[in-house]
């Protein structure tokens, strides 16, 4: 999609802020809407896979297929990545190496969102009106929406991390504070990552903060969401229920089969020279976490393979899920 501010000419703009407004009005819903929705008893049943789904009843995990798909696959560039497997059992390659967080800090700061929430200091009806000023460069589309056009709390965090909308982002910065962010990454076992600027739609130049990631920390933040600690239950279900409404089926979710038996969810990252997955995966034998971060391949889609190579691998590793092999 292009940044060119062109497209918010005159005559151009209002009607593709109407279409991007009437495609909110199909994923918002009240609180209280949300709790007897499918979708809240969809989250609900994800969590209760992390958590009820017996961790004594699988054996230690094998993990010398991942190994060697990271062998074949990861010669390109740089991978860190974390896989947590349903008896809890956790492998990891470069864990603790920084990457470019990219758009994966949409996650702990939806946390800290919500968290807001818990305390009581903002609702998800909450309007916010869309100013000029307010555009940022990048993926989303409110680059392209109207001076004027409102929108609840709700659609800011859908358009973040469904849509992966910078625009949307910056004011949920804005709203929650970076050192907020940042003690929440702290209390959820985030100790090498870090939110240091706003979303740009480019990296980082010299003499600017970046925002860091960990393959280790980035799993850790997935695992308190699925547990249910990340913020309140029902926050935690809320977050499931955005996640699952991720866009992007290129990367963790690449190779998994078409099946009312899984359930799945992620938040991709991508900016120049970085592609990243965070996300979560479950079927009736359990649930699996991956986070992924590729560094210095060819191009984009070159690191969309490698994810969903590696996610693959992770799968059969894991069990919870016999993938297909189209890609």
């Amino acid at each position: 999609m292009s940044n060119d501010r062109g497209h918010n000419a005159p005559g151009r703009v209002p009607g593709r802020s109407r279409y991007w407004l009437a495609s909110l009005s199909c994923v918002r819903t009240s609180s209280g809407d949300f709790q007897r929705s499918p979708r809240a008893r969809l989250a609900r049943a994800i969590m209760a896979a992390w958590n009820v789904r017996g961790r004594r009843m699988f054996m230690a995990v094998e993990w010398s297929g991942l190994k060697a798909k990271l062998n074949e696959v990861g010669t390109g560039g740089i991978v860190g990545m974390c896989v947590v497997a349903p008896n809890g059992e956790r492998w990891s390659h470069n864990g603790d190496r920084q990457f470019g967080a990219a758009s994966t800090v949409k996650i702990p700061l939806m946390v800290e969102i919500f968290r807001g929430i818990d305390r009581g200091e903002r609702t998800l009806a909450d309007p916010y009106v869309l100013r000029d000023e307010d555009r940022a460069a990048g993926s989303g589309v409110m680059l392209h929406m109207s001076a004027g056009d409102t929108l609840t709390l709700w659609d800011l965090l859908y358009l973040t991390i469904s849509i992966s909308d910078n625009t949307a982002t910056n004011l949920l910065i804005r709203m929650a504070g970076m050192d907020a962010v940042n003690a929440t990454m702290r209390e959820l076992g985030m100790p090498n990552s870090v939110l240091a600027r706003e979303m740009k739609g480019r990296p980082a130049i010299e003499g600017e903060g970046e925002n860091w990631a960990t393959a280790n920390d980035y799993a850790n933040v997935m695992l308190s969401i699925l547990n249910g600690t990340a913020a309140s239950a029902d926050s935690c279900a809320k977050m499931l229920d955005l996640l699952s409404k991720q866009q992007n089926a290129r990367r963790i979710a690449r190779y998994l089969p078409e099946s009312s038996d899984i359930r799945w969810g992620s938040k991709t990252g991508s900016v120049t020279g970085v592609t990243n997955d965070v996300g979560f995966v479950t079927s009736s034998a359990g649930t699996v976490v991956i986070a992924v971060f590729c560094e210095n391949f060819p191009d984009q889609h070159v690191g969309e393979y490698v994810i969903g190579a590696l996610a693959r691998a992770a799968f059969v590793a894991t069990g919870v899920v016999e993938p297909t092999y189209t890609s």
